[in-house]
């Protein structure tokens, strides 16, 4: 498995921790567990993997800090599903849940070429406020 083609799980885990770490200097498995709501052992299993892969620093009771070419992964899995929320939440009309749900299903599966265009597709759209209004409208189908 080479860091281009993380798990999608292993992809959770990175996006967690960078964003736990916007508000701390490091973080503790515990914590993931917690928001994760899942056993200490898998998240340690996990942990494991990215230090192996040199994406994070696992020091056990020290916490986890996160590598630099681990934060260049975690923004573009972060960049791909908050452009996803924003085109099914902001263009398509979605409730937060639902777009939220489906941007972290396909952050993880989508292709570059196809995610560049959709964030092409995005920009205009919010640069085209009328082309919104007229597709939520269904004026344009």
């Amino acid at each position: 498995m080479t860091v281009e083609n993380l798990s999608a799980s292993l992809e959770d885990y990175l996006e967690l921790i960078c964003n736990l770490l916007e508000t701390s200097q490091s973080v503790k498995a515990v914590e993931i567990a917690k928001k994760l709501n899942i056993s200490r052992a898998s998240v340690s299993e996990a942990l494991a993997r990215l230090s192996e892969k040199k994406l994070i620093v696992y020091e056990g009771h020290k916490g986890i800090t996160i590598t630099p070419e681990g934060l260049k992964k975690a923004k573009e899995v972060i960049d791909k599903h908050n452009t996803l929320t924003a085109l099914f939440e902001d263009v398509l009309g979605f409730d937060r849940e639902t777009s939220e749900d489906n941007a972290c299903k396909i952050e993880h599966i989508i292709n570059s070429e196809v995610f560049d265009r959709i964030k092409n597709f995005l920009t205009y759209c919010k640069e085209n406020e009328k082309f919104i209004k007229d597709f939520k409208k269904g004026n344009i189908k």
